[in-house]
């Protein structure tokens, strides 16, 4: 590694949802390579990748397909847009291809660069839409506390994280936010089914409160990501059905995070079996190979907008990119010949839910839960059973602690979370479990101040 790099790194690049002083303070971790799971970093170190990079490289690194993919498009047609009535091959067999994997009712997508794109759009689409039926005072779309739909101003606003609220507002109109179904978190006073109830009735309370007449959409992920790896109860999704059948809401269930086989199905509104009306994509769609994303568009919203919509002024330069369109084409192929959501579903997911519900039995293990390629630690304190105060932050160290053993496993405040390639194995799988009880015993070392035993240098952590 030239001994500048890092220092050019602090020099000039603001990083994304980073402390830049603390950056400039600590420097940068430089990665180099990367193949099937595994990142390896300007040090020499090999770590599992327990998050698919930002849970997007779901076919792992150094898929040579995708490789040409992108070369055979970038001679053919590197660039061109999709505005003004104009196409090209691979924004059609993308389209086509997503539409005939999407739930039946969904045959049309509508192309953006990425997640927050997305999720801007939809704020567009869903407005657009109440305006063309008569009713442009529908304005107010319902989120959810601790909810993530991107980092823009339509996407942050959409989202409920109260960091970024604080940072970012005010917001844009008309968006409010209900409780989240968090029930580790927020709700063990309760059963599960008690809470996933309670939740649901929290979002018919604030139709009524807004007036049904006022409300445009209820926007949420199907298992919350960012959030922490948030399953919600099995009581909640129905539920939620339910209230918004009584009034005449859209739903809008943002797939970037859980969609192209996350958990066991190509989508997680098939897996809850949701029937939104829009549906934001991204991530997955390419592994992360290429900037692309998109929302797919029921048929009762497309055929408004095309039957009597005129034209929609909306889009991006990169909307249907060829090259990017012709990546996530052959990303989802790859996925159909070699079965991957189907092993997600029938055998990687179970044996993940099988060895990750051993660290439960960890003393700093509240929970460990996971659904399909996707997991969660929620980390608590020993001697009371509660969570730890926040100023020791203990999800840090232990995601610090994580990154030393040789294995990158994020952390939500106290809540360690994981979600990796779906090409994993059971040996990898198993590697990562270790890696992981590792990290959590050396986080209790460091909690109960006994450094006899050091798996990696004091400095790791300091």
């Amino acid at each position: 590694m030239p001994p500048s790099l890092p220092a050019l790194d602090r020099a000039h690049h603001l990083h994304p949802f980073t402390d830049f002083k603390a950056l400039g303070e600590e420097g940068s971790r430089v990665i180099t390579h990367a193949e099937g799971v595994y990142i390896h970093d300007a040090e020499g170190h090999r770590l599992l990748d327990g998050m698919a990079g930002l849970w997007c490289v779901n076919l792992g690194y150094g898929r040579r397909e995708l490789v040409d993919a992108a070369a055979e498009q970038m001679l053919q047609l590197p660039y061109y847009n999709t505005f003004f009535k104009t196409t090209h091959p691979p924004a059609v067999g993308l389209a086509e291809k997503l539409c005939r994997l999407a739930p039946a009712h969904m045959n049309h997508v509508f192309f953006t660069g990425s997640g927050s794109e997305a999720n801007d759009t939809v704020l567009r689409m869903v407005r657009r839409y109440w305006a063309l039926r008569g009713k442009p005072w529908k304005q107010w779309v319902i989120g959810r506390e601790n909810g993530y739909h991107g980092s823009t101003l339509a996407g942050m606003s959409l989202g409920g994280m109260a960091l970024m609220h604080e940072q970012g507002g005010p917001g844009v109109p008309c968006i409010t936010h209900v409780r989240q179904p968090y029930w580790f978190g927020e709700g063990r006073d309760q059963s599960p089914e008690a809470f996933g109830h309670a939740c649901a009735a929290a979002i018919e309370e604030r139709i009524l409160a807004l007036g049904e007449e006022n409300v445009a959409a209820f926007i949420a992920e199907p298992v919350q990501g960012a959030g922490g790896a948030i399953m919600p109860p099995a009581s909640y999704w129905p539920a939620v059905k339910a209230v918004l059948a009584r009034y005449d809401i859209l739903l809008v269930v943002d797939e970037v995070i859980c969609g192209f086989g996350r958990l066991g199905e190509w989508f997680g509104s098939v897996l809850y079996d949701l029937a939104p009306d829009l549906m934001p994509i991204a991530k997955g769609l390419s592994s992360g190979y290429l900037p692309i994303g998109g929302v797919l568009v029921g048929d009762r919203v497309a055929d408004t907008l095309i039957e009597e919509g005129g034209e929609f002024f909306h889009g991006f330069t990169y909307s249907g990119h060829p090259v990017c369109a012709a990546v996530a084409l052959r990303n989802l192929e790859i996925m159909e010949e070699e079965g991957v959501v189907e092993r997600v579903r029938d055998d990687l997911g179970p044996y993940l839910a099988r060895r990750w519900s051993e660290l439960a039995d960890h003393p700093l293990v509240g929970e460990a839960r996971s659904l399909g390629l996707m997991g969660a630690l929620e980390l608590v304190d020993p001697t009371t059973g509660g969570r730890f105060d926040r100023a020791l932050a203990v999800g840090t160290l232990c995601r610090d602690i994580s990154f030393a053993c040789g294995l990158v496993m994020r952390s939500v405040g106290d809540t360690m979370i994981i979600s990796p390639p779906l090409v994993i194995t059971h040996e990898q799988i198993d590697e990562l479990v270790s890696l992981a009880r590792e990290a959590l015993d050396e986080t209790a070392r460091r909690l109960s101040g006994d450094f006899a035993y050091t798996l990696y240098p004091q400095e790791r952590y300091e």
